[in-house]
C-alpha cells in the first residue's frame, strides 16, 4: 500500500499520549507530512502540532486523514465514524492501523464508494504474496533484530536510513509493521500475513535493487520470544540480510508479556547468524543499538563502551548519540557500496 502525504492525524478522545504512539512514531520522523492533529473534546493526547479541523486540512491541502492511534481491541468507535465520513466528504483517504477494516463501517464505507477516496487498512495488506524463495536477490540488507519487542528496531532502522542518506548512501528503510508503513508511506504489517507467505512478503517488499544499494529493513519481535518467534523468523529468511543490528533495552529481566528472561546479546547474534545462513550464508553483526532511556547519560555511554568492547561492534543509542559509528562500521564492511564522493566522513561531524 502506499499512503499519500501529506497527513491530518486523527487522535479522536484518547485518553493519553502513549494510546496515540503510532501518531507520534509519524511526527518524530516524518514532520514535514503532518499537518495537523484533529482531537476531540476530552484527548488528552497531544503531538504539539497545530489543531486543524477537516475543512481547514482540506484546504492546507491534507490527502489522507491517519488514525494514529491505538485502543483495546482494535476497534472503531461510533462517535468517530462521523468526523472520517466528513473527512472522506472534503477529499481524504482515510488511513488507521486498527484490527477492524474501516469498510467493516458501513458509513465509512458507502462514503468512500461514493466519493472516490481509499481506505487503508494498514494491518490488513490486499497484496497478494508468493511463498519465499530463498533466491539471492541482488542488493545489500541490513535487519534489524532485538533482544525483544517494542526496543527499538524501527527507530535503529530509521536512524540509519536517515544517517546514511546524509553520507550519501544509496538507502532506503522498509517497513514491516503498521507504523513503519505510515512514516514511510509503503510496507507490509508482517504481524498480519499469513505464516506460510511471511517471507515471500518481506522478497517483495525489498526486491533486487542495483549491488550498491541498502535496503534497510524493520525488524520484528524477536527469535527468543514465544508469542513472535515465527514472525521474526520468517522476516529473516526473507530479508535474506547481509547485516544486522541487535536492539536491546538494559533495564529489562523479563521479555514484555510473559514470564521467559531476556535473552543475553550474545545468543541473539549467535542464533541470528545460525538461522540467518539458510538465506544468505555471509550475514554478519554490524552492531548494538540499545534504548538508554532509563539511564543516565554517563551510565548510558559507560554501559555503550562496555559493549563495544565485550562484543567488537559498535555500540549506541540511536535517539540520544545517533548511529555514526555503526554506519562508519557498515561502510568499512562493505566498501563496495560506500560513496565515492568524500561524504564518507560521519555527517554529524
Amino acid at each position: 500500500m502506499e499512503i499519500a502525504a501529506p497527513y491530518l492525524m486523527f487522535l479522536g478522545d484518547v485518553p493519553d499520549d502513549l494510546a496515540a504512539k503510532t501518531a507520534h512514531g509519524i511526527v518524530d520522523w516524518r514532520p514535514e507530512w503532518c499537518l495537523g492533529q484533529l482531537r476531540l473534546p476530552g484527548c488528552r493526547a497531544d503531538l504539539k502540532i497545530p489543531d486543524l479541523t477537516v475543512p481547514e486540512a482540506a484546504e492546507r491541502g491534507a490527502r489522507t486523514m491517519v488514525v494514529g492511534v491505538v485502543n483495546a481491541g482494535g476497534v472503531l468507535p461510533d462517535h468517530w465514524v462521523p468526523v472520517i465520513v466528513a473527512a472522506i466528504e472534503a477529499g481524504m483517504d482515510i488511513a488507521t492501523g486498527l484490527h477492524v477494516r474501516l469498510g467493516d463501517t458501513p458509513a465509512v464505507r458507502d462514503a468512500a464508494r461514493k466519493h472516490g477516496r481509499r481506505l487503508f487498512d494498514v494491518r490488513h495488506s490486499s497484496q497478494r504474496f508468493a511463498t519465499g524463495k530463498g533466491t539471492k536477490r541482488s542488493g545489500l540488507r541490513l535487519l534489524t533484530v532485538g533482544t525483544d519487542c517494542s526496543v527499538g528496531k524501527k527507530y535503529t532502522a530509521l536512524a540509519l536510513e536517515r544517517e546514511m542518506r546524509a553520507r550519501g548512501f544509496d538507502a532506503d528503510f522498509r517497513a514491516t509493521g503498521q507504523t513503519g508503513v505510515f512514516i514511510s508511506g509503503r510496507g507490509v504489517a508482517i504481524d498480519a500475513v499469513v505464516a506460510d507467505f511471511i517471507s515471500g512478503a518481506v522478497e517483495w517488499l525489498s526486491p533486487e535493487a542495483a549491488d550498491t544499494h541498502w535496503d534497510l529493513v524493520e525488524g520484528q519481535g524477536s527469535l527468543f520470544h514465544p508469542s513472535f518467534a515465527g514472525v521474526s523468523l520468517g522476516l529473516l529468511h526473507g530479508a535474506q540480510p547481509d547485516a544486522f543490528v541487535v536492539c536491546h533495552e538494559p533495564t529489562r529481566t523479563n521479555m514484555r508479556g510473559v514470564k521467559h528472561p531476556l535473552p543475553a546479546i550474545a545468543d541473539v547474534i549467535d542464533l541470528t547468524i545460525r538461522c540467518g545462513r539458510l538465506t544468505n550464508p555471509a550475514i554478519r553483526a554490524v552492531g548494538i543499538a540499545v534504548n538508554t532511556q532509563a539511564l543516565g547519560e554517563g551510565e548510558a555511554q559507560g554501559y555503550l563502551d562496555t559493549l563495544a568492547a565485550d562484543y567488537k561492534l559498535p555500540a549506541v543509542d540511536p535517539v540520544r548519540f545517533g548511529v555514526g559509528e555503526i554506519v562508519d562500521r557498515v561502510a568499512h564492511e562493505f566498501p563496495q557500496a560506500a560513496p565515492q564522493d568524500g561524504r564518507l566522513a560521519r555527517a554529524s561531524a
